[in-house]
């Protein structure tokens, strides 16, 4: 084993930590001798934070409701600010994901910072109705512009996103590492032996499955369209599986339209996750139009490690269209297509041969997005 790094250290900071976060931490420490983790929780998912790592608590981010959730963001990006400025004024600094204006602190801070970009603001805003001329959208474009030209490193998961970035920074300067899935094997189990398909009464549907956040900027909607499309096909039943503010009037549209092949479930447990998934006969992966090339769900890479056909509710331009075009492991349709999208699923659940295609083209693309991924973000940073 090469002897570690002792006389630099590196602080990550993201304020709500996930299995994307713990493995690159890991991957860090096993390079660097000092490495702390600037966060408000953890949520181990498979993968254990190496005990090697420091950690340092400031507020935890809260989801809802928006007032406190803005509030957690603001007290949270001011802890980390103090932090780094004062505690850990000596380490480099890594800002990954939230609080979403974390990283532009890097204009304030006189130490090596970098980041790595998963969801592109202020393009997010779009979503809301947010025009470029809004004054929030310039004053972040213009600070992204400072942030970006002062960084050590800038990391992206994708060339459409890349492209993204590109709007503030030298498009040389970007480098891009794909993530991975929490899963890092087809561990899907059989609808036999499914306790969550046996609990769901799923044995002999055809599942086309959203399972994620529901809120104001995601489109769960063309879910309920699509079920709407298909309610003469008795077989296939649309799950909606997550939680958010929309979903009450998701539920209401599903009652109008008296849809009885769609159902709601909360998030399921870490335990019971696998078996969920699994369930999965085609998975949604739903991008609102305006901001096709500011994000890519991590679902979709959680689909292809369990061999799951996916169908991406995105635009051309979108970073999963470019995966279609290149994986041919499932369909992207835009939110005008949704008679075509509802047809694509009428085929695979009517041809056994199709699903088989698709399944082996999901894995065979899930091996571009594992846990090594993490190990490369380490060697890009420490030798680009």
């Amino acid at each position: 084993m090469d002897e570690k790094i002792k006389d630099r250290k590196i602080v990550i900071v993201n304020q709500a930590v996930n299995y994307l976060t713990i493995d690159i931490a890991n991957a860090f420490s096993k390079k660097f001798e000092a490495v702390t983790l600037i966060t408000g929780s953890i949520h181990t998912q498979g993968e254990n934070l190496d005990k090697a790592i420091r950690v340092k608590k400031i507020i935890k981010w809260i989801e809802r409701p928006a007032a406190k959730k803005l509030y957690a963001y603001v007290a949270g990006t001011i802890s980390i600010y103090f932090l780094l400025l004062i505690k850990y004024r000596k380490h480099e600094v890594i800002f990954i994901s939230i609080p979403p204006m974390g990283y532009l602190l890097t204009i304030l801070l006189p130490q090596k910072a970098s980041m790595l970009i998963w969801d592109v603001y202020p393009d997010v805003f779009k979503i809301t109705g947010m025009k470029e001329s809004h004054p929030l959208y310039r004053s972040w474009a213009c600070l992204n512009r400072i942030a970006f030209k002062k960084a050590f490193r800038i990391f992206t998961i994708g060339e459409r996103m890349a492209e993204l970035v590109g709007k503030y920074v030298r498009r040389d300067k970007i480098l891009i590492t794909p993530i991975w899935s929490i899963f890092q094997s087809n561990d899907k189990v059989a609808k036999e032996e499914n306790p969550f398909v046996q609990k769901q009464r799923l044995q002999e549907k055809f599942v086309v499955q959203y399972s994620g956040n529901i809120g104001l900027t995601h489109k769960v909607e063309v879910m309920v369209a699509m079920a709407k499309l298909l309610k003469g096909e008795p077989h296939i039943i649309f799950q909606i599986i997550g939680r958010g503010s929309r979903v009450p009037i998701l539920k209401q549209m599903v009652q109008e339209h008296q849809l009885t092949n769609c159902e709601f479930l909360s998030f399921q447990s870490d335990d019971m996750f696998p078996y969920s998934l699994s369930a999965a006969d085609i998975g949604v992966v739903i991008l609102d139009g305006l901001t096709s090339k500011g994000s890519v769900p991590s679902k979709s890479y959680n689909l292809m490690s369990f061999g799951i056909p996916s169908l991406y509710i995105a635009s051309q331009d979108s970073e999963l269209y470019g995966y279609i075009e290149k994986y041919q492991h499932g369909k992207c349709f835009n939110e005008n297509q949704l008679q075509q999208a509802a047809d694509f699923i009428v085929e695979l659940s009517n041809n056994k041969d199709l699903q088989q295609m698709y399944s082996k083209k999901s894995l065979a693309a899930a091996t571009n997005y594992k846990r090594k991924n993490a190990a490369s973000i380490v060697d890009f940073y420490l030798h680009h």
